[in-house]
């Protein structure tokens, strides 16, 4: 027997190394953008030879690779360098957006030549979007004549749901914000989108993507103000879009004061400390006292858990409503603030239907806490009511009107008597 162990064998011979056969080929866009800029020089200022020329290309060449190259041709002419410059060592046209004339007519034809390309090459839209929000970035690199092309063209885009508005987040870039480019490219880019459409357009678009309240943001911390923010843009002859921004705060600091009542009626704080501090941010922020008592009435509301039974809800209505009697007083110093308090009573009973049968026994309870005066409740019953559950409501308040208006006739006729 061998006790010798047997050797393995060996595999001998050249070793040969073997490529992928898919490979990518390396990422070059000379040859690419040499092709795009003879046929821009060619087409020259005919935007619809442009177009044609680009679909027929688009079979070609390879636009999804290439996307940014053809963007960056199509707008500035060539490659842009980080910051916006044109890369020296590269082919150029002269036609292109940025050397177009600087009109809105020019810009929406140019805006039909990205939106045909799109439309052609759907996998174009992402690159797209992408390329605008780096342009904005870059837009201190260029020239203000090109700034302007590029916000009417941005504006047009907008405007017509070829662009996302979350594009617009390039404009909050710190250095550009510092130095007012932002507030500026704005400027241009808002009137070619009213333009287009109107400030409806652009308050939806913005408030799709979250953007509807950070307009301000466009200026520098220590401008950020509702006065400087309207001046600027009602100076520059876009007063809609600063409505829209003075609204928009308006709407942010009533949800701020609604937040900090509810927090201070669950703590339980003072019913003073809880005027004082609302009549303090009413006039800061501008809101009137119909727009605060409605406010009120929904905080009280939503301060406790109701009951689903309607006999018992009624009852935890009124002791509520007995507890925040001085608050509710305190906002209804004018008439048309009783009205807008009574017709959120009918709304809000009408809503609730375990409070249909609880309204009378409120108006009654705030009637006596000397929060509405007979002159709203008879107002109210006679013309200003909601159609909402008109007929019960007006039931309920039958007999408490006569008797009112009984009471009223009495003391006119007591008065004729003492002169």
């Amino acid at each position: 027997m061998n006790n010798q162990k047997q050797q393995k064998p060996t595999l001998t011979g050249q070793r040969f190394k073997t490529r992928k056969r898919d490979e990518k080929e390396r990422f070059d866009p000379t040859q690419f953008q040499e092709s795009i800029v003879q046929g821009l020089n060619h087409s020259g200022s005919d935007l619809e030879a442009v177009a044609k020329f680009l679909d027929a290309t688009g079979a070609k060449l390879d636009y999804r690779r290439y996307a940014e190259t053809l963007f960056d041709i199509l707008v500035a002419g060539g490659m842009l360098a980080p910051g916006g410059t044109l890369s020296d060592d590269m082919t150029r046209t002269e036609f292109c957006l940025f050397t177009a004339q600087e009109d809105l007519e020019t810009m929406q034809a140019y805006a039909q030549v990205f939106n045909k390309l799109i439309r052609r090459y759907k996998y174009l839209e992402k690159g797209f979007e992408e390329e605008i929000k780096k342009l904005l970035l870059f837009l201190k690199g260029f020239t203000e004549s090109e700034r302007n092309k590029l916000a009417m063209l941005t504006g047009i885009l907008l405007a017509n749901g070829n662009i996302s508005a979350s594009i617009l987040n390039s404009l909050y870039n710190e250095n550009l914000v510092k130095e007012g480019v932002s507030a500026a490219f704005a400027v241009k880019l808002f009137k070619s989108w009213i333009n287009e459409k109107d400030i409806n357009s652009v308050a939806g678009s913005l408030r799709k993507v979250g953007m509807d309240n950070r307009l301000m943001e466009l200026f520098p911390a220590n401008k950020r103000s509702c006065e400087h923010f309207s001046k600027y843009f009602t100076d520059a002859g876009l007063k809609e879009l600063s409505d829209f921004a003075r609204n928009q705060q308006s709407i942010d600091a009533r949800k701020e004061l609604q937040k900090e009542l509810k927090e201070m009626m669950s703590l339980g704080e003072p019913q003073k400390e809880i005027i004082v501090y609302t009549k303090d941010e009413m006039k800061k922020a501008g809101i009137s006292e119909q727009a605060m008592i409605s406010m009120i009435w929904t905080s009280v509301m939503k301060s406790v858990e109701w009951n689903k039974k309607e006999e018992l809800v009624t009852e935890q209505a009124i002791k509520l409503l007995k507890q925040y009697s001085p608050l509710l007083k305190a906002f209804t110093s004018q008439g048309l603030s009783e009205i807008t308090l009574l017709l959120k009573i009918q709304e809000y009973c009408y809503d609730n239907i375990q409070f249909m049968k609880a309204f009378q026994k409120i108006v009654l309870l705030l009637y006596k806490a000397d929060v509405l005066s007979e002159e709203a409740i008879l107002k109210w019953y006679s013309e200003a009511h909601l159609a909402k559950g008109k007929s019960v409501f007006l039931e309920q308040m039958k007999k408490f009107v006569e008797w009112l208006k009984n009471a009223e006739e009495e003391s006119e006729s007591e008065e004729e008597e003492a002169d």
